[in-house]
């Protein structure tokens, strides 16, 4: 992989702008690997490649470009298809975001589908039944058929939603609570697609050497779902 493709990839991933020493730190190891001979090289060939970087998303072929912002770099929608874009994210559907008994709830039905009610409650320890209409209205989970036993409960698992909200191919992708739970303070707890944060206006290429400054490192949101972890003990594969 060159230089510019692993700086590329870097600031489409970050979620905030990346500075100039930032990329240097992440790619010195492969570019001293490649000849660089000492830390003033290193920093030549990166703040080179970002250049080219910068160049190549400028021209008309790209709908995105290379931005620095905040001291850092960051793609961003280019000026020009502001309107579009701006019309796309209207077109979406809000940020779902759940009480903290509905998490709970949407993880034992992920992990022991198909589940009923009575099964759900026992593992939260609480009466689960209220949620479920919560979940079900989101497109979260559906109903899966009833249980062959007395009384014929109904069976619920969850939905083309709930692995779309997660990024799962299916079920059988899902992974450990601890991930799980990452995954639902991601999914749950943030904003899916910041709108305004699309159209940046800028008249010119901006010359790499005003990106020096550096970036305030970012926090991240911690968040638990503690009953879910009676799963451990007792947790089944996943049904198709």
């Amino acid at each position: 992989m060159s230089l510019k493709a692993k700086l590329e990839a870097i600031i489409y991933a970050a979620e905030t702008p990346v500075t100039l020493d930032q990329l240097i730190e992440l790619v010195k190891g492969s570019v001293i690997g490649e000849g660089a001979s000492d830390g003033t090289e290193v920093k030549s060939r990166v703040r080179l490649a970002l250049e080219e970087l910068v160049v190549d998303y400028y021209s008309p072929d790209h709908g995105v470009e290379v931005r620095q912002v905040a001291g850092g770099y960051r793609m961003s929608t280019k000026p020009e298809h502001h309107d579009i874009v701006r019309a796309f994210a209207k077109s979406l559907k809000p940020p779902i975001r759940l009480s903290l008994p509905a998490l709970e709830t949407l993880a034992v039905i992920a992990y022991k589908q198909p589940v009923t009610v009575p099964e759900i409650s026992e593992i939260r320890g609480v009466d689960s039944s209220g949620v479920i209409a919560t979940l079900l209205d989101r497109k979260l989970v559906t109903t899966a058929g009833r249980k062959a036993v007395i009384g014929r409960p109904i069976l619920y698992k969850t939905t083309k939603e709930f692995l779309m909200r997660f990024g799962l191919k299916d079920v059988g992708e899902l992974p450990s609570m601890e991930e799980f739970e990452k995954l639902v303070a991601e999914s749950f707890r943030s904003d899916l697609l910041p709108a305004e944060r699309e159209a940046q206006e800028v008249a010119t290429v901006p010359s790499i050497a005003e990106a020096e400054d550096s970036e305030p490192s970012q926090t991240t949101e911690d968040s638990e779902l503690a009953t879910v972890e009676k799963l451990h003990s007792g947790e089944s594969d996943p049904a198709a």
